[in-house]
């Protein structure tokens, strides 16, 4: 194979890597909005610990579709094309969502609060679950003919696989989230959280443990097992970890169990970047799907000074905002006297 389009293979993966860790925990939260909080005051601390990241985090995702693209075209056309409904009910969801965090804050009646928190958590649920279905069917298979072209209707898509990716990510992100609201709170939410991580954890992570063993026995390579067995050392220290309250290590664990996970499933996959379920002589690979040496050498340099930058520049980021933030330290909501009153007033 071919060094640069393997390299870029490689560099996507890691960035979705990326994009599930870092935005996993923002969707989670935004789902907990309605699973886990009781009251208006938890959603708002919830909604502080996302509050400094949740839109850095998704530029995970732009940045993995952009680098799809213009590293990877045939790939590209192929998944979104044939993708199109689902990824557009993810592009909607999380537009529910960006507006819902923005607007919250904004709305002085309860019932326009419960609103936004219904969009938050359901554009949350949508996204995760789009993203995860789309994942799975780009390592399980698509109905593509020759030209790349979905064959079949617009729900040709929609099968078990897809519905087992979205259930991975959705499972993944609830229990990221609850870990990482360990990590942020403190008091009465630290406590629950930590008690339902240690009920749930094993459960949640289950469906994309399926998805990992599912690819890599398709596969017939050995070597990404090696990455299967970190990923259950990965889940079993995690849950063992949130029964000994040692949180950092716990969501370090659970980050171990992602990276070797998704490690194995893009391992097994490898070269094909989209496999056809029509005829595997069908497939879009490394080298078929690739954009020209020449592109994918300039991709290279302006990633090799970009990625740097971006990774300290958001490191910097968590570093300052690093502190746990406790319910009681949340101030009551409050509404905000309109500019023009205030003007009238003062004439």
């Amino acid at each position: 194979m071919e060094f640069l389009p393997t390299l870029w293979f490689i560099l996507i993966g890691v960035l979705w890597i990326g994009y599930l860790f870092l935005e996993g925990f923002d969707l989670g939260v935004g789902m907990l909005m309605k699973l886990f909080a009781r009251n208006d005051r938890q959603r708002r601390l919830l909604l502080n610990t996302i509050g400094p990241v949740w839109d850095g985090n998704e530029v995970w995702l732009l940045t993995a579709g952009g680098a799809t693209f213009a590293a990877f075209p045939h790939w590209y056309a192929s998944l979104f094309s044939a993708l199109y409904i689902p990824l557009t009910l993810v592009l909607i969801g999380l537009i529910f969502r960006a507006v819902a965090i923005e607007y919250r804050g904004k709305s002085h009646r309860e019932s326009s609060r419960n609103l936004w928190d219904w969009a938050l958590a359901g554009g949350s649920f949508v996204a995760a679950f789009g993203v995860g279905a789309m994942l799975a069917l780009t390592t399980t298979g698509l109905p593509l003919n020759a030209n790349g072209d979905r064959v079949g209707g617009a729900f040709a898509w929609l099968n078990g696989y897809a519905v087992l990716g979205g259930l991975a990510v959705v499972g993944f992100c609830l229990v990221h989230a609850l870990a990482f609201v360990m990590l942020k709170t403190d008091g009465e939410t630290r406590i629950r959280a930590r008690k339902l991580l240690s009920m749930w954890l094993l459960v949640g992570l289950a469906p994309m443990a399926v998805w990992a063993l599912i690819v890599v026995a398709r596969s017939g390579e050995v070597l990404p097992w090696i990455a299967v067995a970190i990923a259950v050392v990965g889940a079993v220290s995690a849950w063992l970890m949130v029964r000994r309250n040692k949180e950092g290590l716990a969501f370090t664990f659970l980050g171990l169990f992602l990276v070797a996970g998704a490690a194995s499933i893009f391992w097994a996959a490898y070269p094909v970047v989209l496999p056809s379920t029509i005829d595997a002589a069908f497939n879009l690979t490394v080298e078929n799907a690739s954009s020209s040496p020449y592109t994918l050498q300039l991709m290279s340099i302006v990633a090799a000074f970009g990625v740097p930058l971006v990774l300290a520049y958001q490191g910097w980021t968590y570093w300052v905002f690093r502190k746990r933030i406790v319910e009681r330290n949340i101030p009551e909501a409050h509404a905000v006297e309109p500019i023009v009153n205030v003007l009238h007033k003062v004439k």
